[in-house]
């Protein structure tokens, strides 16, 4: 990890280009901090709350809100490793708290980091584990421990075949809070101390009600069903332009399906979508993007069928949701595992996801099981799929209301697992 070091500085210059926000404070990720220690926090120390990424970032909003409730008083060290989970984290921060990225997994690095913070738990949502850290925590008196926690089938296998380096690492941790059952079985067979299951953080999230107010706004003024293709990877835009290619050049009937809605795609990777803009205008559609927008997309051009529109902007899932009808899930037409299809039915959009969701495994069974979502084999029968599902105005509000009652059965796990934290954090 040592020696890798001038290869992640050169990463970050490149991410750089594309995101500024990798070129903020490189330094920290190094243990060196501008900031001076609070003197208050010497001997109370941070709640340290990493959240790798803006997925569980978001989780770790849902997660703090639960803690500050039931200690009002405690001070948030939040740390990230992605330009996004930063950006998004910041509206988390209260009086006191501080935000840095996380530091890399040299003894070193954590060592600094640990002595300029002293935090007295930490705090991982989800999958984010490195050795060096569970060792250097423990070395501190630290206690770690794993919540949201899941591991996929295929994340196992990985770790079992590094097991000589994953193993200490699980086994160090002072307890984990697993997502699910399946999850909290493979978390054992690693090793780790499971405390037991706790469900999932990211049901007790609640969409952005202005967002989804601005959304109904906008739905009001179209005459037309709108469907999404959310969170997108790189590879499924042109499986999913050479569908549309095929309908647009199909007889008559299969046609009128095709231009009977409105689409819009929304890409993972924000540093990409001036990429998939590009990639859509080459293949002959017409461009309209969230980021020259006034009132809303532009629908009153007698061409607009042939216009696809691009969310590009961070931070505003819940008014795509809220202005569509139905949503493709991104990363589950190849073989990547899927994403968090979660705020896609708590804001009552039902979902048509492909066959690769491993990452979301038990989520997205449910949501299955429910009827807040339909699983398909690959991007053709789910374009077909969810042109039906549009048409049927009965079909769509069972699916919406299967969305809300889906959402509404899992929540809790926020109160669970702050409860469970509570031995861990320290009291003035």
């Amino acid at each position: 990890m040592w020696a890798l070091q001038p290869l992640l500085r050169r990463k970050l210059q490149r991410r750089g280009r594309e995101e500024a926000g990798y070129l903020h404070a490189v330094e920290e990720r190094f243990g060196h901090y501008a900031q001076p220690t609070h003197p208050s926090l010497i001997e109370g120390g941070y709640v340290w709350v990493h959240a790798v990424s803006l997925g569980e970032t978001r989780a770790a909003a849902v997660l703090l809100e639960a803690l500050r409730a039931a200690q009002p008083d405690i001070r948030i060290l939040l740390t990230h490793g992605t330009a996004t989970g930063r950006a998004q984290g910041v509206s988390l921060l209260q009086d006191g708290d501080v935000q840095v990225w996380q530091p890399w997994d040299t003894p070193a690095a954590v060592q600094r980091f640990l002595a300029q913070f002293k935090p007295h738990i930490g705090i991982v949502l989800e999958t984010e584990l490195w050795p060096n850290w569970v060792v250097e925590c423990n070395k501190a008196h630290v206690p770690l421990v794993l919540v949201n926690a899941r591991l996929s089938e295929k994340s196992m296998r990985q770790a079992q075949r590094l097991a000589w380096l994953s193993r200490p690492a699980y086994q160090g941790l002072s307890a984990v809070l697993a997502q699910t059952q399946a999850d909290a079985e493979r978390l054992s067979a690693l090793g780790a101390k499971v405390d037991g299951v706790f469900g999932n953080l990211k049901f007790d999230a609640k969409p952005d009600a202005t967002q989804l107010a601005l959304a109904h706004t906008w739905k009001q003024k179209l005459k037309r069903p709108v469907l999404l293709f959310s969170s997108s990877r790189e590879g499924e835009e042109v499986m999913w332009l050479d569908t549309l290619q095929a309908l647009k050049d199909a007889p008559l009937d299969h046609r009128d399906h095709l231009h009977a809605v409105h689409w819009l795609i929304v890409p993972r990777h924000p540093q990409r979508f001036d990429d998939v803009a590009t990639l859509m205008a080459e293949r002959g559609w017409k461009v309209s993007r969230r980021s020259q927008w006034t009132d809303g997309p532009e629908t009153d051009h007698s061409d607009d069928i042939d216009t696809i529109w691009l969310g590009d902007s961070l931070g505003e899932m819940a008014l795509y949701y809220g202005l569509s009808d139905a949503a493709l899930l991104g990363g589950s037409f190849a073989p990547l595992g899927g994403q968090n299809l979660i705020e896609s039915t708590a804001c009552g959009c039902p979902v048509v996801m492909g066959p690769h969701t491993f990452n979301f495994a038990e989520a997205a069974q449910l949501a299955q099981e429910a009827g807040a979502a339909l699983r398909v084999e690959d991007m053709a029968q789910a374009v077909t799929t969810a042109l039906q599902m549009v048409r049927s105005d009965l079909d769509e509000r069972a699916h919406v209301q299967a969305c809300m009652a889906f959402s509404q059965a899992h929540r809790g796990a926020a109160q669970r697992t702050a409860e469970a934290l509570r031995p861990y954090l320290k009291t003035n």
